[in-house]
């Protein structure tokens, strides 16, 4: 029997320059819209340092190679509780997302797979009513 090869999410979005791009578009939509500013405003005033931490992560999380935990050890995403992260900020963070994932990705079902796990980890990340 011939070994059958699995792709991961990361090798069927287009790899390393679909992700660049990804988390390019999420920080540029978060820096630019009016309706993020409470979600910007939680981010440090250079998100340079977040967009490569995001993109690692991402990389990773994706099934690409693990960037983030070989440079950082394993995400602790509990950091984020620093934050106050209520229903707003974290409904600006998912509209970021899902545009950026809308302009970056071509398959619907793609950025579907992608998008449900996502979501649920913003939920979680609320810390606030």
């Amino acid at each position: 029997m011939a070994e059958q090869e699995t792709t991961t999410l990361y090798q069927a979005i287009g790899g390393d320059p679909t992700v660049r791009a990804l988390t390019r578009r999420f920080y540029e939509l978060m820096d630019t819209l009016p309706e993020a500013a409470r979600c910007r405003a939680v981010h440090p005033p250079d998100l340079s340092g977040s967009e490569e931490k995001f993109y690692e992560y991402l990389t990773g999380w994706l099934g690409g190679p693990p960037i983030y935990v070989e440079k950082r050890g394993h995400p602790m995403l509990r950091r984020h509780f620093v934050a106050e992260i209520g229903p707003e900020e974290r409904d600006e963070w998912l509209l970021c997302f899902t545009r950026a994932l809308e302009e970056t990705i071509d398959h619907p079902k793609l950025r579907q797979i992608i998008l449900d796990p996502i979501t649920r980890l913003a939920l979680h990340m609320q810390n606030k009513e």
